[in-house]
């Protein structure tokens, strides 16, 4: 498992490299030692996971994360228990409190998926399949399996997933590049809907059509888009 190690503290950095030494399937492919270097390096090493602490300069943690389109696996690692916590309870992400514990460390990396597999090279990686939001002082991170609807509000998107609905500072036509095409189908230009969710299809307005999603969620798809739909949908 690829990982980047992510903390303003050159000490912490070196004593997690120790620790990982012990942990084989762990490649450690770089460090970063604040929130924008970690921006640049996610991008360019595509990391499967990342150590990430939460206070540094110029922007936390959390402020990395809400930054990212999609992220890999996350498992902070801080001395101030208050926010590791509140992430770990509100994102289910798991956190290493410093100084980090060898077991601690090893349990962390069995729930990430560490060792479960042979490791692949970034070109065989696959693609992300979770998102950070951050709405607020609430946090949340997704996989897109659970998301059934995505709706435009402005420069920001509403989410739908498992009762909540958070606004994230995404534009629909950003996401729209980064989700997978054959889950996830733009019906508008106010939505994108994951197939999955939906339950019944009727005719709508104008030749368009109306998607029922769970929750009585009614999601029109547009007269130019519903060609599309019914092609993907085999009707």
């Amino acid at each position: 498992m690829r990982a980047l190690l992510i903390d303003d503290e050159r000490l912490a950095r070196a004593e997690l490299r120790r620790l990982l030494a012990a942990h084989a399937e762990v490649e450690i492919v770089g460090e970063a030692v604040n929130a924008a270097d970690a921006l640049a390096q996610i991008g360019a090493l595509r990391p499967e996971l990342i150590f990430l602490d939460v206070q540094m300069p110029g922007g936390s943690g959390f402020d990395l994360l809400a930054a990212l389109d999609t992220a890999p696996k996350v498992i902070f690692t801080t001395a101030f228990d208050q926010y590791a916590i509140r992430a770990f309870e509100v994102s289910a992400l798991d956190y290493l409190p410093k100084p980090i514990q060898a077991a601690r460390l090893a349990a962390a990396l069995h729930r990430a998926g560490a060792g479960q597999g042979r490791p692949q090279s970034p070109a065989a990686a696959p693609g992300w399949d979770k998102i950070f939001i951050k709405d607020g002082e609430r946090c949340w991170f997704v996989g897109l399996e659970q998301i059934r609807l995505f709706e435009s509000e402005g420069n920001y998107t509403r989410v739908y997933f498992d009762g909540e609905r958070p606004l994230m500072l995404r534009s629909l036509s950003q996401l729209e590049e980064k989700l997978d095409p054959a889950r996830f189908f733009r019906t508008s230009r106010r939505h994108i809907v994951n197939l999955d969710f939906v339950r019944r299809v009727r005719p709508g307005e104008a030749g368009g059509l109306d998607l029922l999603l769970p929750d009585e969620l009614a999601v029109e798809v547009s007269r130019r888009r519903a060609a599309q739909f019914k092609s993907l949908a085999g009707m």
